[in-house]
């Protein structure tokens, strides 16, 4: 039995927000910075399993998903200062 259909619907918010918090960065190209930031924004936020991502997108009020919105937001901009500020050292 595998488990490849299920996703923690975070990633995505995370991915997209991560993309348009870096457009404006140089030195966003470097990989292993990009996935060291996603990971603790990702350690921030609470898992949310869903097997498709319709699926949690019809269940979510308004006002949850502009809670997730603003918590991805959060993460990522944490995450951006915490990984940047130790990657200096």
């Amino acid at each position: 039995m595998g488990y490849e259909s299920i996703k923690n619907y975070y990633e995505t918010l995370v991915t997209f927000e991560l993309q348009a918090q870096l457009s404006t960065k140089e030195g966003s190209e470097d990989f292993d910075y990009i996935e060291d930031v996603a990971c603790v924004a990702l350690n921030k936020l609470p898992p949310r399993y869903v097997r498709h991502h319709v699926d949690l997108i019809y269940y979510l009020t308004d006002e949850e998903k502009t809670k997730m919105e603003s918590a991805v937001r959060i993460a990522v901009s944490d995450a951006l200062a915490f990984v940047t500020k130790h990657r200096q050292r």
